[in-house]
């Protein structure tokens, strides 16, 4: 059969046009939702603190639909929280990390704990979904991994930040710093006490513990004999209350606390009036320290009924700025998302200044310190630069 220099062109045209609209079949599809996971211990001890985080993300994702949701490719897509409870273990963690992978998730809120999100971090990089993450261990973001993605400073400028503060106390000359001997605890100590020495002050009294311990009768005596000025300390809330009751009684009264947020609990007011004064250092500023935290307080407690207990408003800010990034992208792709995230200096509605660098770490991350006043901690001062 002879076919015709017309017929050529037509079927050719056809194929084309075939080809064409493969290609078209081959591009990225408009989700009906997209999916944000948060991983959170939501049992267990921490469960209170998982909660908030999982309230301000869900929170946000509700406001952002009630406005439409997210625009990808012309059409606005409703977003939705996939949720996963990693108990505050690792082995928890990894499970959790997978569940929220194989529900579709294009970014994770996860974790809390730093061993946690530590022990996870492979599982969301393998999937390509972005992790950002409450935790503030700076072995986080040095895994090799280009998904970890930190919401707050890290413990190596808290760590700073309990140093040089505590150093520049008027009057303060001798120094304990006590530890709870886990890795965390030991570690930000480690540090503040490299800091106080920096700063041509003495460390009379280095001591850890276990983080169990509550009599402290060897300590004690070591405070009074070396005239100790400040304790610094990463011991627990309940580990210093105990500390500062037998303080007390051993006439001990003048010595200021310096800790982490490990005391800036509702624990220690009732032994505050007990030595002279009690300070915390801590990565997770308050959504009151922000211009904007007076309306997100308002709206959160109006639907949650209490004010949050941790980092609502960081899990809050996430969910916008991964919002704002797919937004611009016009896609779901969750290589492209991470690569905006690096660079985007997005929508974060209370805090105004969620950044990341290029190796995950919050670009603007500060550490606020407060003092026990009166029953309520006072916030006294907040920098990013120790």
């Amino acid at each position: 059969m002879v076919i015709s220099n017309r017929v050529r062109r037509t079927l050719g045209a056809a194929v084309a046009a075939v080809f064409s609209l493969a290609g078209l079949g081959g591009c990225e599809r408009v989700p009906e939702v997209v999916k944000i996971g948060v991983g959170q211990p939501l049992t267990g001890n921490l469960k209170t603190l998982g909660q908030d985080l999982l309230n301000g993300a869900q929170m946000a994702v509700d406001e952002i639909n009630a406005a439409g949701g997210v625009r990808i490719k012309g059409s606005h897509v409703k977003l939705e929280i996939v949720s996963a409870d990693d108990q505050a273990n690792p082995e928890a963690g990894k499970a959790a990390a997978a569940q929220l992978v194989n529900a579709g998730v294009v970014a994770a809120i996860a974790h809390l704990n730093s061993g946690v999100s530590i022990a996870a971090a492979p599982i969301y990089a393998e999937a390509k979904v972005p992790q950002l993450a409450i935790s503030t261990k700076p072995e986080y973001t040095q895994q090799g991994v280009p998904t970890t993605l930190r919401l707050v400073a890290n413990d190596a400028l808290q760590s700073r930040a309990m140093g040089d503060y505590a150093a520049q106390l008027t009057g303060a000359n001798t120094f304990a710093v006590v530890d709870d001997n886990t890795p965390y605890g030991k570690g930000l100590a480690d540090t503040a006490a490299k800091a106080i020495g920096e700063r041509g002050k003495q460390i009379v009294v280095r001591q850890s513990f276990d983080d169990k311990t509550t009599e402290f009768p060897g300590l004690v005596a070591e405070l009074a004999k070396t005239n100790t000025d400040v304790v610094v300390t990463t011991l627990s809330d309940f580990q210093m209350e105990a500390l500062i009751q037998q303080m007390s009684q051993a006439g001990l009264s003048k010595i200021r606390i310096l800790g982490g947020d490990t005391i800036k609990t509702d624990k220690l007011a009732k032994v505050a009036g007990l030595v002279q004064a009690i300070y915390a250092t801590s990565p997770i500023i308050e959504a009151r320290e922000f211009p904007a935290g007076k309306p997100f307080l308002a709206k959160f407690n109006a639907r949650f009924k209490s004010d949050p207990v941790y980092g609502a408003h960081y899990a809050y800010d996430a969910v916008y700025l991964v919002a704002d990034a797919l937004s611009r992208n016009g896609s779901v792709d969750k290589q492209k998302l991470l690569e905006r995230l690096k660079t985007i200096d997005g929508n974060s509605p209370v805090t105004a200044s969620m950044r990341f660098r290029e190796d995950g770490e919050q670009r603007y991350g500060a550490i606020s310190v407060y003092q026990l006043r009166k029953g309520q901690w006072e916030a006294l001062m907040r920098s990013d630069r120790w």
